[in-house]
């Protein structure tokens, strides 16, 4: 079944949701956040300005997520990041 925006943009905040929450992530999370993103980026789904910018970071957090040593290291250096992300899904998802 193949996930609208919507239902991707739902999926990315819960992960990243979690990440900001828990302080840990999983590498299969980190991929799954990969997968989303790349998705969203080659259907060209997304038409918020705001947000298509802010993909490829998202991308890139899950690409250095995905191998990094400390998972939770990782999570807390990139707190503003992912705030930062969670918001703008969430006005995204609110207009």
């Amino acid at each position: 079944m193949t996930l609208n925006v919507n239902h991707q943009l739902t999926l990315l905040y819960d992960l990243l949701d979690e990440h900001h929450a828990e302080r840990d992530g999983e590498v299969a999370e980190y991929q799954q956040i990969k997968r989303v993103v790349k998705s969203m980026m080659a259907n060209n789904s997304i038409t918020n300005e705001q947000l298509l910018q802010l993909l490829p970071e998202i991308y890139n957090y899950g690409l250095k997520g995905e191998s990094a040593q400390n998972s939770n290291e990782h999570i807390v250096d990139n707190q503003e990041n992912i705030q930062q992300w969670i918001s703008a899904i969430n006005n995204k998802t609110l207009s």
